[in-house]
């Protein structure tokens, strides 16, 4: 019954991380909409012959970006250009990460603005002094106090705050409170760069992404040289591979409890073995009585059941109290137990009794009762 308690535990316990996990990250992943892709700079795959230096990886540019309009399907994009600056403001400042993004930030990361507005539509790549404050960061500067029209620091150069973010939380670890919005143009000029870090597309929701990749993928290539030195990322994709992770570690988790549950079968299957040796003089005298073999087969078969379930029922009880634990001492940790897990494991501990209650049983069942009474 101790392996049973172990396996079943162990699989609830470990279970209920995946699945809290997952559901973590698909949250994170779908509060953006469904129908986004991301495209990064350099191509995530492995080609050509180890060690050899035959490609390059071209940088996506806000030309690049503009031209994914004219693809069938996509609405708009944010063209993202970020790094770390200290954005300073009635003797106070702190670093924080300041995105340069174009307009429909928005529209795409489904963002909502709480004070004024956001960047101003117009040329991309016309930088301009005006900055947007998430609202940890607008907190810790200006207090309490209304910062539209005030100025800011931002690595040294002077913005006019226009707007105020909406909290938004954390995505990966990543504050997007804490940050500072300012065009994509005068971020490239603070950090010293003329590429982008990230292309976000947001295509109709009437449309399959696959299209729309493949239009993406041609326009690119044709401003690349035929090239395809960057990477498309859909939703699907991620949540795929994602999918893929959290199936192996389910299928590492299978294992450990299964040994755990065999242990326990085992010891089922020995404890039963013994009974009936122990109880030989009752069976034979309630064959004697005119027990049926059926009988005394279900009787024993229940006995291995009962047993098991109730080491199934402790090892879910002290898998879910470990879950809990786990929750109050660390509150970062999701961890989510769905009903669907429980009953999975205490169907398997039934089904792990009763195969170990077979041998035993039909042993029983079998003895003539003149045998047994002898035998005692």
């Amino acid at each position: 019954m101790l392996g049973i308690l172990i396996g079943i535990a162990s699989v609830i316990l470990l279970t209920s991380i995946g699945e809290g996990a997952r559901s973590y990250i698909v949250s994170e992943f779908t509060q953006f909409g469904a129908n986004t892709l991301a495209i990064q700079p350099g191509k995530i795959k492995t080609t050509g012959i180890p060690g050899s230096v035959v490609g390059t990886v071209r940088k996506l540019t806000l030309d690049d970006a503009q031209a994914l309009l004219r693809v069938r399907g996509v609405e708009k994009y944010v063209a993202l250009s970020m790094g770390m600056a200290r954005v300073e403001a009635r003797e106070r400042g702190r670093s924080v990460f300041v995105y340069g993004v174009t307009p429909d930030v928005p529209d795409v990361w489904k963002f909502r603005i709480r004070q004024g507005r956001f960047l101003p539509a117009g040329d991309p790549s016309r930088a301009a002094s005006v900055a947007v404050l998430g609202p940890t960061l607008k907190r810790e500067i200006f207090g309490e106090t209304n910062a539209l029209g005030e100025h800011v620091r931002i690595g040294g150069r002077r913005f006019v705050v226009i707007g105020v973010m909406e909290p938004k939380g954390r995505f990966l670890n990543f504050d997007l409170d804490d940050t500072a919005y300012v065009p994509v143009a005068s971020a490239q000029r603070l950090f010293n760069r003329d590429d982008l870090v990230e292309i976000d597309v947001l295509f109709s929701s009437r449309m399959d992404a696959t299209p729309v990749v493949a239009g993406i993928r041609r326009a690119l290539m044709g401003r690349h040289g035929g090239e395809e030195d960057f990477t498309i990322v859909t939703q699907t994709e991620m949540l795929d591979v994602l999918g893929r992770v959290i199936g192996i570690v389910g299928f590492a988790v299978a294992g450990i409890g299964a040994i755990s549950l065999l242990v326990g079968s085992i010891g089922i299957l020995t404890m039963m073995w013994i009974t009936v040796n122990e109880r030989t003089l009752e069976i034979g005298l309630v064959k004697a009585l005119g027990a049926e073999p059926g009988q005394i087969l279900t009787l024993f078969l229940l006995e291995a059941s009962a047993l098991s379930l109730s080491g199934g029922l402790l090892g879910v009880a002290a898998g879910l109290g470990i879950a809990r634990l786990l929750r109050w001492a660390v509150p970062g940790l999701p961890v989510v137990t769905p009903l669907r897990f429980v009953a999975a494991a205490l169907a398997a501990s039934i089904a792990v009794g009763l195969l170990s209650g077979v041998l035993p049983a039909r042993r029983a069942a079998a003895l003539e009762p003149c045998d047994a009474l002898r035998a005692e």
